[in-house]
This record gives structure tokens, C-alpha cells and sequence, in this order.
């Protein structure tokens, strides 16, 4: 195997390497800079920052964003914002306050730094990697352990150099590029690997262009997307007041790359994934035709105000067709600010849009949920079966441009074949050179001596951290799930605005566990623990289990309802963190072909754990079906220190048998 050297990832892991050895499939230890939450998961962060006992974060800068549960039809999402200000209050983070931004271009405006290492408590945060940064999601007790101080342990991940060449044609942009790489290697491509960009292609890429698509290489399953920190990198600075942070970073002109691709960017036509994958790229001519009930612009992974202009200046003039919800999420105040000053606001009100607030929302299902089998196209990053708040959904991503000219024709549009036959050229953007920079919804930190009398503002919807149990040495129980390839966190635990709410609320949220794919299951896991049983059970998974979203619910409300053990072909990496640092197994068949011979409601056993998980312990048990009286071969990649966490029972749980875990000044500096 080729051992890649002089890559921009490499440079930015060897200054970052706190233990390890920087070979692919290796646990390395990262020191963190930036952390990022926000408030779908940053309740739960803030809970385990209180149960570790931390007086202060240790990272250079850790903001919580206020971006998903931004509907309040209720007082449950009001509670959990003032729950999270009184936090930031408390341990020392900045605090950005609903309506201000989605987190990841609104830190990229505000706080991103080349050459910096940034943890997130959402898959997204990858987007980060557009600044030359080294920007990871991970879950959330990860972000938490980063800002006691702690180094971040990921494996290595191989290094996959993608040389950009040419430019991209008329009605073609950013997301059509990434779009082209799921067409190509699908949602599991670049799992445990970094894609980094790099070649002359990227000379016409504009930051935001960049945050497109390194965005959604979460979608690939990639650890993280890095681009260089070149002269588009230094011009978005500026207009950002930001050009101190400026510092110039790149590959080595002969670095050499574990696997490499290449893109001409000339040869990119528009292209759409299809429901229900974002790996399901075709493109659009093929699909032309299909009527829309919806088409969405905004969210994370088409952030940029190019994106909100371009669709302003196509709409211009018309008005959308009577079928179509044209619904606008500016992605920050100051991207709002920006598009009015260049009246393309009044040109999307004129036209039909509904403008929505700076924020997440369709994204995470909440609101703008489309009707039951209705097309819908969104700019998002995900089309997960019911992520969008409706069950029957059709959800298809594509570009601005694809989006707003499918607005106006009322179905699915070819950009380029509309605008030969209207007659309308590509529009050109003069985007202004410096932003309407906005900090006024940013609260900065406390002063250390104010913040330690600060008491947590905890409204009766936040629930505290369940208790868990130490992993026995016989786990014992039936096959209570079995579930396909792809599963995604949100089928584990469903986004929307039924959910959603209920996020700092465990045993409540507990019952949508897995309910997209059995509704039953919370039912039939709580049968278990009656007649005081421990309610402990298996879930049998394909390959790629647990992509998606970086939630670590989709590991805690089944640990709650009893999930022990999870055996599935293979892993997403994030969720394969977060089942570890709650006390759950995850293994994998040696054979694949074991899994065709489980069935739900087969009984397994596992022996010996207790051995079988020592340090010196071979990778692999046994795991006996009673049912059927069959044996079959399975293994793990768990590093020593996470073997220890399983048994313990969790990774608070291990920390909590160090005596003095957060005492003095951080050692990883």
C-alpha cells in the first residue's frame, strides 16, 4: 500500500499529534483547538461537560450554535436555549444566539483558522476543512473530553488526494462537484479516509465554494476534507475582517497520496441524487420531466451567499409555478444582511419565496415538511427516508441552480436546457467585496471569576445523563432488530419536529428509537426490563451502519432501552465512536455471510467478555445463536483504551475511576 507523505493533511495531523503513529488504521490522539457545537446536540455536551466535572473549556475557542430547534411551538426548545446560554455562561464558551447562523458558515465567517484542528458535535463540521483547517464531526461526549483538554482519538485515516482541473461550465457550481463524487464512490467511498483537494481546478473555487464540498464528504463518510489556505482563502478573510488569521498552507509540490482521483471540471453537466441516498446521483436531464411539489434553498452544504444570489437573479422577474413551495433559509444574519443590501431579497419575495430564518430548519425536518409523495428539492446534504418531518417523503438534492429553475417550470429542470430555450443567460453575480460582518448575536465568555457563579438554567424537559451499567462477562439476549445496509442515525433516532424537542429529554426521546424502521422496538425493549430483567438485547446490522449525522442519541436511547451489543458488516465512524462511549459492543462478522443467518428473535450469547476484551486479547469472539444452535466468527477494532470504556460501561464512567481526571492545566498543549 502506498504510504502518502508531503500532503497538506499529513502536515496538519504531525502538528497536531499528541500519541500515535501516523499509519492508516492506527488510533492517533489529536490535539483540539475549536470546538463546535450546536443545540440539537450541544445539550447533551453540556451535561456530560457538568458530570466530568469541568470548571473551564481548555480549547482556544469553543462556540455553541443555536440553529436547529429553532421553532418554538412550545417552551421545551425555549428551555434548552436558555439552558445552553446559561452553559456557555458557566464553562466558558461563546454563545451564538438563535436567528444568528448555522454553525458551520457562520464559524467559518466568524471563527475559522487556517492550520487550526476543529471538533464538532455534528457530521457537518468537515465543511470547516474549506479554510485549510483539520475540521472533524465526531459525537458529542468527544467534543466534550476535547474541551476538558483532552486529546481527540481517531484512527488514521488513509489520505485520498482529488486533483481538480479545468472550470466548471455555465449552470454547473460547486455542488454538482460533490455531487459527481457520490455518482462515482457512493455514501460509504471514503470511509477512514481525508480527501484532499488539490491542482490549477481550484483557482476558480471560492471559499464557499470549497465549503460546498467539503461539506458533504460527510456523505462520502470521509474523516474529514481539506483544501489549501491559498489566495480564495485570504480574500474571504478580508471581507470578513478576519486577513490576521490569514496563513498561507499546501501540499508539498511532490506529495504523494494513499489513493488518488481526479475531476475535470469542465466536463461536469447538473446533477441530482435521487430519494433516498445522497449517493443515488444521476444526472438531472435524466430525471427531467418529474413534477415538484417543493424546492428549498439554504442549509449547511449550500451556505454561501452566491448560492442565495444566484437563485434570486434566475427567479428574477417571474413567478414560480402554482404547485411549488419555494421556500429561502438564509444560512446567517449576516448572509440575510448581504442579500438585501444587493436587493435580491425583494427579487425572491417578488417571485414567491417564503423567507425563513437564518437557521437549519428543513434540514433537520423542522418545518417546511413537503406533502407525502410530493417531489421536493433541496440544496441540503441529506435525503435520509423521513429526515425531512414526513414519512412518505421524496426529497432530492441538487444545486441553486437546479432548485430555482425546477421552481419556476414545476418540475424537474435541466438548468441549461431552460435557459436555451427561454433565452436567458447564466447570471453574473457582483457579489460585494466585503461582508455585512454581524458579531452582535455572538456572546463572548465570562471572565473566569464570574462564570464560576453561574448556576445552569435547567427547565423540567432536560432529563439528566441515564446510568450505566458495567459490560458482564455473559451478554445474553434476543435479536430485537435486524436491520439493512445504509442505516442511517436518522432511523435510529428520528430528526423532525416531533422528536426533536425532546433531545435533552432521554427516556422520552427513547421512544422513537428506531421507530422508521420498527415501531415497535421501544414498545418490545421495555418488555424486556420488566420482572426485573436487565432488558439487555442485540441489533443486527448490514454495512455502513449508523451514517449520517453525528447524533450520539442514535447510541444513547438504545443503550437506555437495553442495547448492548450491535453486530453489523461494517461501521460509519462516528457512530462506531459513540456506541463505545456508551458502553455498546460493536462487532462485525468475519464472514459476511454470517449475517443472513440470524433472524429477529433469535436468541445469542456471548462468553468470557471480560477476557475476550483484555489488552492482550486476540480481536475476535465467538458468538453462539441458542436458537439455532450455530456458532459464528466475529471481531472488533476496538484500541486498548476502548476496550476498557466498553466494560466499563462508557466513557464517563471509565473517567470517573481517575482520580483527579481534569486537575491542573490540560497536558495536551
Amino acid at each position: 500500500m502506498t504510504r502518502s507523505h508531503g500532503t497538506l493533511a499529513h502536515r496538519l495531523i504531525a502538528d497536531h499529534l499528541v500519541d500515535g503513529r501516523m499509519e492508516p488504521g492506527r488510533e492517533i490522539a489529536l490535539r483540539i483547538d475549536q470546538t463546535l457545537t450546536q443545540d440539537a446536540t450541544g445539550t447533551l455536551v453540556m451535561q456530560e461537560l457538568e458530570a466530568l466535572g469541568l470548571d473551564r473549556v481548555r480549547t482556544e475557542v469553543s462556540v455553541q450554535y443555536v440553529d436547529h430547534n429553532l421553532l418554538q411551538a412550545d417552551e421545551r426548545n425555549a428551555e434548552d436555549h436558555a439552558f445552553l446560554r446559561s452553559a456557555c455562561r458557566r464553562f466558558g464558551l461563546w454563545y451564538s444566539k438563535p436567528g444568528n447562523g448555522v454553525s458551520h458558515p457562520t464559524h467559518m465567517q466568524r471563527f475559522g483558522v487556517p492550520g487550526k484542528t476543529l471538533a464538532g458535535s455534528d457530521s457537518h463540521t468537515c465543511a470547516a476543512g474549506s479554510l485549510g483547517m483539520l475540521a472533524m464531526g465526531t459525537g458529542g461526549l468527544e467534543v466534550a473530553l476535547a474541551m476538558a483538554g483532552r486529546p481527540l482519538r481517531v484512527t488514521m485515516p488513509e489520505i485520498w488526494g482529488i486533483r481538480l482541473t479545468g472550470h466548471l461550465p455555465e449552470w454547473v457550481s460547486a455542488k454538482d462537484v460533490v455531487l459527481e463524487l457520490l455518482r462515482r464512490h457512493g455514501v460509504k467511498g471514503a470511509v477512514n479516509r481525508i480527501l484532499e483537494y488539490h491542482g490549477p481546478g481550484l483557482a476558480a473555487l471560492t471559499a464557499m465554494d470549497r465549503h460546498v464540498i467539503a461539506n458533504m464528504g460527510a456523505e462520502l463518510g470521509a474523516t474529514a476534507s481539506v483544501f489549501p489556505s491559498d489566495a480564495a482563502v485570504r480574500t474571504f478573510l478580508c471581507a470578513e475582517d478576519r486577513e490576521a488569521d490569514f496563513r498561507e498552507l499546501a501540499a508539498e509540490p511532490d506529495a504523494v497520496y494513499d489513493l488518488t482521483d481526479k475531476i475535470d471540471l469542465a466536463s461536469l453537466e447538473p446533477l441530482i441524487a435521487r430519494p433516498t441516498s445522497p449517493g443515488n446521483v444521476v444526472p438531472v436531464r435524466e430525471v427531467a420531466g418529474e413534477p415538484i411539489g417543493q424546492a428549498v434553498i439554504g442549509s449547511s452544504a449550500n451556505p454561501g451567499l452566491r448560492d442565495f444570489a444566484v437563485a434570486a437573479a434566475i427567479v428574477a422577474g417571474h413567478q414560480t409555478h402554482p404547485a411549488v413551495s419555494f421556500d429561502v433559509n438564509p444560512t446567517s444574519r449576516e448572509i440575510l444582511a448581504d442579500l438585501t443590501k444587493m436587493g435580491s431579497t425583494f427579487d425572491l419575495i417578488a417571485a414567491g419565496a417564503r423567507i425563513h430564518q437564518a437557521g437549519c430548519l428543513g434540514c433537520i425536518g423542522m418545518g417546511q415538511a413537503p406533502a407525502p409523495g410530493r417531489n421536493s428539492l433541496r440544496t441540503f446534504p441529506r435525503n435520509f427516508p423521513g429526515r425531512s418531518g414526513t414519512e412518505q417523503d421524496a426529497v432530492w438534492l441538487c444545486s441553486p441552480e437546479t432548485a430555482a429553475v425546477s421552481a419556476l417550470t414545476g418540475e424537474i429542470t435541466d438548468p441549461r436546457a431552460w435557459a436555451a430555450k427561454e433565452g436567458v443567460p447564466y447570471p453574473r453575480l457582483r457579489l460585494p467585496e466585503h461582508a455585512s460582518v454581524n458579531r452582535a448575536m455572538l456572546e463572548p465568555p465570562l471572565p473566569p471569576e464570574e462564570a464560576a457563579r453561574i448556576t445552569l438554567e435547567r427547565g423540567p424537559n432536560i432529563s439528566g445523563l441515564p446510568d450505566f451499567d458495567p459490560l458482564s462477562d455473559v451478554l445474553e439476549g434476543p435479536v430485537l432488530l435486524k436491520c439493512g445496509d445504509n442505516v442511517s442515525t436518522d432511523e435510529i433516532s428520528p430528526a423532525g419536529a416531533k422528536a426533536l424537542p425532546y433531545r435533552s429529554n432521554i427516556p422520552k426521546l427513547a421512544e422513537f428509537t428506531f421507530t422508521r424502521i420498527d415501531p415497535d422496538y421501544p414498545r418490545h425493549a421495555a418488555a424486556l426490563a420488566t420482572d426485573g430483567r436487565s432488558g439487555a438485547h442485540f441489533v443486527i446490522g448490514g454495512e455502513n451502519y449508523g451514517q449520517g449525522s453525528s447524533r450520539e442519541h442514535a447510541a444513547i436511547t438504545p443503550r437506555h432501552l437495553g442495547l448492548r451489543a450491535v453486530v453489523a458488516k461494517s461501521y460509519a465512524r462516528i457512530h462506531w465512536q459513540n456506541l463505545t462511549n456508551f458502553g455498546i459492543l460493536p462487532l462485525e462478522f468475519d464472514d459476511p455471510g454470517d449475517y443472513d443467518r440470524i433472524d429477529p428473535g433469535d436468541q445469542l450469547r456471548l462468553e468470557n467478555l471480560h477476557s475476550a476484551l483484555a489488552a492482550d486479547a486476540e480481536p475476535h469472539l465467538r458468538l453462539h445463536n441458542t436458537t439455532k444452535d450455530e456458532t459464528y466468527q466475529v471481531g472488533h477494532h476496538l484500541s486498548e483504551g476502548r476496550r476498557r470504556t466498553v466494560l466499563a460501561g462508557g466513557t464517563i464512567v471509565a473517567l470517573a475511576r481517575e482520580e483527579h481526571p481534569y486537575s491542573g492545566a490540560p497536558s495536551t498543549r
